[in-house]
């Protein structure tokens, strides 16, 4: 049965009969009504031979689900696009929602990101764990991931810049590498979230304590209100120079005599690092087997305690630091440290740049705290195989000189490397 253009008029007034009625508009379009008064539009179409009947809604007759005559227009423009493409309307639907049914929610997708990618890939791994979890899940948890935009982010930024502006870079720094992932799996074409300028400026930390502070803060540690490990790996990452994750998962395994050796699955770039220890390192670090320092492993209420050894985290180091120094004007911590606040990668710094004052070569310092230079880059880097561990023990043991005097407040010659050496 045919029909001029279909009005919403004409639909309304379409009554139900014993039986149903298909009424089509022309060119497949069409509106079928059931005895039952529903009334559903169609588009009709042969594919393959085989006749298809396309379902594109009930009428909105003023229950929920239902779709309005322009809907239905829409809805029929793009299948018989589809249709003018060689694809079958109702094949591409079935194969939609399939794929939909086999999209992840956000929630089950961070945890695939988190084990199968990040461990492997990223040496940051918990922290990107701990804050997608604690930012994103909470937010998108329960949305399947091809339902985030764009828009959604910048939403969750702005409320996290209000409270903590640098965690916001992080939170989009992290959830970008999820939603890369994401393109890796097919699951996305591109990533939304390219292309984002981070919502707060960041200046870099250029913080070294001086020597006065050093003097200041040494005695006081022993007298703050935090664990003996973390005091001693505070006093060890002044000491060693090294990076504070690399300094807190200290095992007993890596050191061996003098030597102290960064496993690459340690390093931050990933290559083994050898450490000399002098003998103000050996007092800090005692004579415990296991992880120097190793955490009590206090289980969260509910959980099942970790029986296997584990040390101290990063952030316990920041948080004991917090804990006895204020950070903030309006901060009503005890100062118990009494210097301007610093962060435990300010003492790598600090170490840094007293071995600078000392005379040791920027190079060498370089080595020290194993930067990756240009020196070790490139084919010259796989020819040269020396370890400088000379140097490096040189170094090492000019900065435990340079820190007993200021700690002591003896004022001893300390003799700079280039003297030395001539």
């Amino acid at each position: 049965m045919g029909k001029d253009k279909f009005t919403n008029k004409y639909i309304m007034n379409l009554k139900p009969t014993g039986k149903i009625q298909d009424i089509r508009e022309g060119d497949g379009f069409g509106v079928r009504v059931l005895p039952s008064g529903i009334k559903t539009f169609f588009y009709l179409y042969t594919f393959d031979g085989k006749r298809r009947f396309l379902n594109l809604g009930h009428y909105d007759t003023g229950t929920n689900g239902g779709i309005s005559l322009a809907e239905a227009r829409r809805r029929y423009t793009i299948a018989k696009k589809q249709y003018g493409e060689g694809k079958d309307p109702l094949g591409e639907r079935e194969r939609a929602v399939t794929e939909r049914r086999h999209t992840p929610f956000v929630a089950d997708f961070i945890d695939e990101y988190i084990n199968q990618h990040a461990k492997e890939h990223n040496r940051g791994w918990k922290e990107i764990e701990r804050a997608l979890k604690a930012e994103i899940a909470p937010r998108w948890g329960k949305r399947k991931i091809t339902d985030i935009r764009r828009r959604d982010l910048v939403l969750v930024l702005d409320e996290i810049k209000r409270r903590a502006p640098v965690m916001a870079n992080r939170v989009l720094a992290y959830t970008r590498k999820l939603f890369s992932y994401a393109v890796d799996r097919a699951i996305f074409e591109a990533n939304p979230f390219m292309g984002m300028d981070r919502p707060s400026k960041e200046k870099p930390r250029e913080r070294a304590l001086t020597a006065d502070e050093i003097k200041t803060l040494w005695p006081n540690l022993d007298k703050a209100k935090m664990s003996d490990s973390v005091r001693r790996a505070l006093k060890l990452l002044l000491i060693t120079g090294q990076r504070p994750g690399e300094v807190i998962s200290m095992h007993s395994s890596q050191i061996n005599g003098r030597w102290w050796t960064i496993p690459p699955d340690v390093s931050k770039n990933g290559q083994a690092h050898r450490v000399y220890l002098t003998d103000m390192a050996l007092d800090v670090i005692g004579c415990k087997t296991g992880y120097i320092f190793e955490s009590p492993a206090t289980p969260r209420k509910g959980k099942t305690r970790n029986t296997e050894p584990s040390p101290y985290k990063t952030r316990t180091m920041n948080k004991a630091i917090k804990d006895n120094l204020p950070h903030k004007p309006e901060s009503k911590v005890v100062d118990r440290l009494q210097i301007a606040y610093f962060t435990p990668h300010d003492l790598r710094r600090t170490a840094s740049t007293f071995m600078a004052e000392i005379g040791v070569t920027g190079d060498i310092i370089d080595r020290v705290q194993n930067h990756t230079t240009k020196q070790k880059q490139g084919m010259g880097h796989i020819y040269n195989r020396y370890d400088y561990a000379k140097e490096k023990q040189s170094a090492l043991e000019a900065l435990a000189h340079k820190l007993t005097s200021v700690i002591s407040g003896k004022e001893a010659k300390v003799i700079s490397l280039h003297t030395r050496k001539k």
